[in-house]
Formats: C-alpha cells, sequence, structure tokens
C-alpha cells in the first residue's frame, strides 16, 4: 500500500527538498505547491526524519476538492475530516517514530542515526503521545471569507471525536499542551489537504538547537546551502560569520572527512556555536573568535565557503566590517581557493565583485526575501 506524503519547505527551497527526496529514495515525487512538496512511498519508515531540507514532515489523511473563498468551504472540510481514518494514521505515525527510537544506531537502508537531523532521536516520548489531544495548525494562499482558525475549528472537533481525545484551538492565542498529536490543513487554489505531523515536533526545531544568538539560521536553510556547495569535494569548508554554528553543524553530515572552520567576531556566539556542536556530537568542527575583515587562515587555503553575514538589520557588522563591509568578500576571496564555491544568504540586490554567479534562490524568510547565491571564485577580484 502506497502512503502519499507532504514534505513542508521554507518558499523558494522546494525543488532542493524534492531533489532530496530523490537522492534518498524516500519516495515519488508527485507534485509541488507552495511551501509544500508531495511524493508518494511504499514503505513509510523512519527515513522519513532524515529530511535536512524540510521544515516538517506529514503522512497526508485527505485530499478535498471544491474549497472555494465562501464560509461554505468550512463544511466541506469538516465533513471530509468526519470521513477520514485519523485512528490508522496516527498508528502509522506512531510506528514510524517508533522505529526511529527503537533502532537508533541503525536504520533499515542500513544507514545510521547521521542520515537523521541531529538530536531527532534524543529526548521525550517517540510521538505526541495520545493523551496530550489533537491540535491543527492551517494556512492558506489566497484571500478567504474565513480565517485560518474558522479551518483549525472546523477541522479539529471531527479529528478528535474518533480518537476520543480534546481538541485544542489555537483561537484567541490559546497553546495546545505538550504532547497533542499535530495535524495541518493547507489550502491552495480550490484544494486542501489535511495532513498528520509524523514526529513530535517540526523537523526544523533541531534538538541540538538549545542555544542561540540574534540572526541565527534556519536549519532546513542552513542545510540546504550545504548541499548546494557539494561538500562531498571539498577538504576545507569556512563560515567567517559562523554565529551558533548552524551551518557548519548542517554542513558536517555531507562532509564528514572535511575540515570544518567557524569563525565570529563574537565571543559569545562562538561559545553559542561550539555547545549547539557537542550536543549535536560534531566536536570535531574548530571554532575561533575572529574579525571576518581579516580571516586568520592562508591565501586560498578554502575550498568552500558558506556565510550568512550581517546585514545591518537584526545583526550590525561589527568590527573591521562596521567601518568597509566589503572587507568580508575581499577576505573571502583571498582564503578561497581559485575555482573554490561560496554559498551565500544575503540581501536580493546585492552582487559581489570578484565572484561568478552560478546560481541564484529566491527566498521568503521571516517575513523577507533574501536569496541563496551560489558563487564561484575568478581568478582575481575584478
Amino acid at each position: 500500500m502506497h502512503t502519499l506524503a507532504v514534505a513542508r519547505a521554507v518558499r523558494g527551497i522546494e525543488p532542493l527538498v524534492a531533489a532530496e527526496i530523490r537522492r534518498a529514495g524516500l519516495g515519488v515525487v508527485r507534485g509541488v505547491r507552495h511551501r509544500e512538496v508531495w511524493f508518494e512511498t511504499a514503505d513509510p519508515g523512519p527515513e522519513l526524519l532524515g529530511l535536512r531540507t524540510a521544515d516538517d514532515v506529514l503522512l497526508v489523511a485527505a485530499v478535498v476538492e471544491g474549497i472555494g473563498r465562501g464560509r461554505e468551504a468550512l463544511g466541506r472540510l469538516s465533513r471530509a475530516a468526519r470521513e477520514l481514518d485519523a485512528e490508522s494514521l496516527t498508528k502509522l505515525a506512531h510506528q514510524i517514530t517508533g522505529q526511529a527510537t527503537d533502532r537508533p544506531h541503525e536504520l533499515r537502508d542500513g544507514g545510521t542515526r547521521d542520515a537523521l537531523p541531529y538530536g531527532v532521536l534524543e529526548g521525550g516520548p517517540p510521538y505526541g503521545g495520545r493523551g496530550g489531544g489533537v491540535e491543527v495548525s492551517a494556512s492558506f494562499v489566497g484571500r478567504r471569507n474565513y480565517s485560518r482558525f474558522d479551518i483549525e475549528d472546523a477541522v479539529g472537533a471531527e479529528l478528535a471525536r474518533p480518537l476520543g481525545l480534546p481538541y485544542h484551538s489555537r483561537r484567541d492565542g490559546r497553546v495546545p499542551p505538550e504532547g497533542s498529536t499535530a495535524w495541518r490543513v493547507t489550502v491552495e487554489d480550490g484544494q486542501a489537504v489535511i495532513a498528520l505531523r509524523v514526529p513530535a515536533r517540526p523537523l526544523h526545531r533541531r534538538p541540538y538547537k538549545m542555544e542561540s544568538i540574534p540572526g541565527t539560521l534556519h536549519p532546513p536553510v542552513a542545510a540546504a546551502m550545504a548541499g548546494l556547495a557539494r561538500l562531498d569535494r571539498a577538504g576545507t569548508v569556512l563560515d567567517p560569520c559562523c554565529g551558533a554554528g548552524t551551518t557548519l553543524i548542517e554542513a558536517r553530515a555531507l562532509a564528514p572527512h572535511a575540515r570544518l572552520i567557524g569563525f565570529d567576531h563574537d565571543p559569545r556566539a562562538v561559545h553559542v556555536a561550539a555547545a549547539n556542536a557537542t550536543r549535536a556530537a560534531a566536536d570535531s568542527i574548530a571554532w575561533g573568535v575572529a574579525d571576518a575583515g581579516r580571516i586568520p587562515l592562508p591565501d586560498g587555503s578554502v575550498d568552500r565557503v558558506l556565510v550568512n553575514p550581517p546585514w545591518d538589520r537584526q545583526v550590525a557588522p561589527s568590527g573591521r566590517l562596521r567601518r568597509d563591509p566589503g572587507r568580508l568578500w575581499r577576505e573571502i576571496h583571498r582564503v578561497l581557493a581559485v575555482g573554490g564555491t561560496v554559498v551565500a544568504l544575503v540581501p536580493e540586490a546585492w552582487r559581489p565583485p570578484g565572484f561568478g554567479v552560478d546560481r541564484v534562490i529566491h527566498l521568503t524568510l521571516s517575513g523577507r526575501h533574501p536569496v541563496v547565491a551560489v558563487l564561484r571564485r575568478s581568478a582575481s577580484r575584478g
């Protein structure tokens, strides 16, 4: 029996999520929507929890057509929720996460726990416990004559009833209790999807990231950047503005033999990065306090650079970059070998001298529209 699943994603990296699904052999990609990748899997197992570029992974319970802008759509969604088999899907989610917890060092395909996002197997029950009730999170594209809370309440009560559980509404800012079984409803054009989250919490909430700092990078975006850098061919990988360490921690799974180096001008950031790396079992990463305007590495000594530089929004440039932000790119050009690759998260209109642009991916992230730029070092700064 085939199961339809949905991987949720940051807007803009849906194709990268689809590519990861194909590369990992998780199933056949059936379609891409706004922030969603649909794929069909014949035997869903704990490998689904290894999607590093996805924000979340869900099992589809129902696809409902004819969802218009009027409030009559709420009745259609309620009927669909009433008719689906919530009990069977909940048991399947328990089975998937239970397999991951029961066999933390070996997965069915012969892989290891390194295939999973760091720490996904640690702490708490394998799945949101049945005693916690039912919660629903909804979203839609375009204007509607109803709110996300109307959708959630229309679906949630119907899902909870056959399970014998309370429904916890999010209306009026209420927060569902820990351990609730999490469902999601998404509506695009005239089609709605009702789906059940597989893990107890979204995949983007990496357990290693217990500490953070302003401007820290979203882990699935960091994982996507690491994938774009083709780290399997890298000897030395640098992040000169490492912040909380997310980029290099996500890179570790793709570059087990590479030398990973992270610098930051803020000693607090370096402390947080090292602590997060320890929780992620990524102690081999080298961290240090250094000014990104004078990177303490020899010329041409780096194969790849992954960087989320200060944009002067959440984080202002400091040290030498406060006076001359362009020093960062001159220093990256200096330490990067000819033909080396930079993957950077930067404002849309930005273009650095001395680099060719191989690819630009437009994102929507925290209400802003940055780009992930894949750059190659030219022979000179130009």
